[in-house]
C-alpha cells in the first residue's frame, strides 16, 4: 500500500498519529505479555496527559475550527468518546482488560478514519490560504511527541 501524501500544513498531526498507533500497539502488546493493568493504566494516563489530549485540542481548535462538515462532527464525537473512556480508566474503578483493548481499538479506528477519510476531505475543501493559516498556527503551538515512558511493560521479559 502506498503511503498517504499529506498536505504539508497538517503533516504534524499525521506524525502524531504514528505515535498514537504505537500507543495502541503498546497497550495491546502489554495485555498479551500479561503486564499488570496498573502499569498499562499508568502509561495510558502518561500518554493522554503528555500527548493525546493536546493533539485533540490542536485538531479541534485549529484544524476543525469553523468547519461545518459531518466528518468533522464525527471526529469530534470520537474525541469525546475516547476522552470519556480515558476518564473512566483514570478513576480506576472496575477497569478491565476489555476496556483497555476497547481504548486501543477506538484510538486505532479514529486515527485511520482521520487519515483515510477526514484529512483528505479537509485537504479538498479548504483553500490553500486556509491550509497555510492552519499550518502556521500548528507550527507555533505544536510540540513533537517524544514518548519517554520509562516502564516498557509491552516488551517480553
Amino acid at each position: 500500500m502506498m503511503p498517504i501524501k499529506r498536505n504539508e500544513n497538517i503533516v504534524l498531526l499525521s506524525k502524531d498519529h504514528h505515535f498514537a498507533l504505537l500507543f495502541c500497539w503498546k497497550i495491546r502488546n502489554g495485555l498479551k505479555q500479561k503486564a499488570s493493568l496498573q502499569r498499562i493504566h499508568d502509561y495510558i494516563l502518561y500518554f493522554w496527559n503528555s500527548h493525546l489530549h493536546t493533539h485533540f485540542k490542536e485538531e479541534e481548535n485549529i484544524l476543525f475550527k469553523g468547519i461545518n462538515d459531518p466528518l468533522v462532527v464525527q471526529a469530534q464525537q470520537q474525541h469525546a468518546e475516547i476522552s470519556a473512556l480515558i476518564d473512566l480508566i483514570h478513576t480506576g474503578k472496575n477497569v478491565s482488560e476489555e476496556q483497555y483493548n476497547h481504548l486501543a481499538d477506538m484510538v486505532d479506528a479514529h486515527i485511520r478514519f482521520e487519515e483515510r477519510d477526514l484529512f483528505p476531505r479537509l485537504e479538498s475543501i479548504l483553500s490553500a490560504e486556509a491550509l497555510s493559516s492552519i499550518g502556521r498556527q500548528l507550527t507555533s503551538v505544536h510540540k513533537e511527541i517524544k514518548d519517554e515512558f520509562a516502564d516498557e511493560f509491552w516488551l517480553k521479559k
